[in-house]
């Protein structure tokens, strides 16, 4: 699933290409795969471009420079900090196995078992 904010920004984005392909006309390269992120002529685009565009985007917004993967890291570790389940992790990353979630991601569990037994504690003695 993806958050609505998400869908409706990517629904906005469609709505955009669509525009853009009219205005190219017979330049406009068939999209057979309905891609949401194109050339500008609707074409795939190639993980170099998308590298250079993640790049230009970080910098213009006076950002550390990370790598482009490093956005799906920093996906699981929100998720697992705000107590979703590994194995919804997992599948969410496409992972086809829990093991491979879970090694990748260890480095989560000692915030969170901090957590848990901060939420134990309030559980059970009204203090963390």
């Amino acid at each position: 699933m993806i958050p609505p904010p998400v869908v409706s920004a990517l629904r906005r984005l469609k709505t955009s290409q669509l525009a853009t392909k009219l205005r190219a006309g017979q330049s406009w390269v068939s999209n057979p795969w309905s891609l949401v992120f194109t050339s500008e002529l609707g074409g795939a685009m190639s993980r170099y471009v998308v590298t250079r565009e993640f790049k230009r985007d970080l910098s213009r917004a006076e950002l550390r420079p990370i790598r482009f993967h490093d956005l799906r890291h920093a996906t699981a570790t929100f998720l697992l900090v705000q107590g979703i389940p590994m194995k919804v992790v997992q599948v969410v990353l496409g992972h086809s196995q829990y093991h491979v979630t879970a090694n990748t991601y260890s480095h989560v569990l000692p915030e969170l078992q901090r957590d848990a037994a901060e939420r134990m504690g309030e559980l059970l003695w009204g203090v963390s």
